[in-house]
């Protein structure tokens, strides 16, 4: 199956499954894995990604610096820091960022999943900007540990894959732990 409609199959899985009351059960294995990390690459939900709000508000907490991506007029993505006490603006693609004021480089980026499998492929929406940004860092810092969050049921056999694709080190979704 072509990438496209895979996408918009799981996409629209996605939407009739989310339910508010889904969420990150795995959250004290996530803070333990974070806890080691001076900055976190975080996402702001929409689309009916996992909400990882109130897990960032817990890190924020805990003194590890939150940075959330923003994307740049040249189709690059680089992090920015941001606390939950930040204002946001909507980019073009209705994704909410944080002000250009801080650019960092996450050691840790939670990186949003339409689908992924066992080899910890996933397929994003398409833009390739998670592959870019991963590409652009791994030659800065080769030890940036990626982690792909998802629902279980956006799991499927095997994500068509082409030679700009990166791997998750690990995979976190609400039921289980893919490592």
């Amino acid at each position: 199956m072509l990438k496209s409609k895979l996408r918009k199959k799981l996409l629209e899985i996605r939407k009739k499954k989310y339910h508010e009351n889904l969420y990150l059960k795995n959250r004290k294995t996530l803070i333990e894995i974070i806890s080691k990390s001076k900055i976190i690459g975080a996402y702001y939900p929409v689309n009916f990604e996992m909400n990882l709000l109130y897990f960032l508000k817990e890190l924020e907490k805990k003194k590890i610096k939150i940075s959330l991506p923003v994307i740049n007029k040249n189709n690059q993505m680089d992090f920015y820091l941001w606390s939950r006490n930040d204002l946001l603006s909507v980019n073009k693609f209705g994704i909410p960022e944080p002000e250009k004021k801080r650019k960092v480089i996450p050691n840790i980026i939670l990186v949003p999943i339409v689908g992924f499998d066992n080899q910890f492929y996933r397929l994003g929406y398409g833009g390739g900007y998670y592959d870019r940004y991963i590409n652009k860092i791994e030659k800065k810092n080769k030890h940036i540990k990626k982690i792909g969050i998802a629902y279980s049921f956006q799991k499927i056999k095997k994500i068509p894959i082409n030679q700009f694709d990166k791997k998750m080190d690990i995979i976190i979704t609400d039921q289980y732990i893919l490592k």
